[in-house]
């Protein structure tokens, strides 16, 4: 008879495993790209000082 407790604890660490085996490629990718010297980001000013959304607009229409 197969022992199923066995299976399934084999089957969790190899789970882990391969999850951290994920989890460490995504940090080293984040980290190169934060490495990279790309071109330096600004906040424009937004045209006519308008900054409310229409739907959240306060006023009776």
């Amino acid at each position: 008879m197969p022992d199923y407790q066995e299976m399934y604890l084999h089957l969790m660490r190899e789970t882990e495993k391969a999850i951290r085996i994920l989890v460490k490629a995504q940090q080293d990718c984040e980290e190169l790209y934060l490495r990279e010297s790309g071109p330096a980001l600004r906040v424009l000013p937004s045209v006519g000082g308008h900054t409310e959304h229409p739907e959240k607009s306060t006023s009776a229409e």
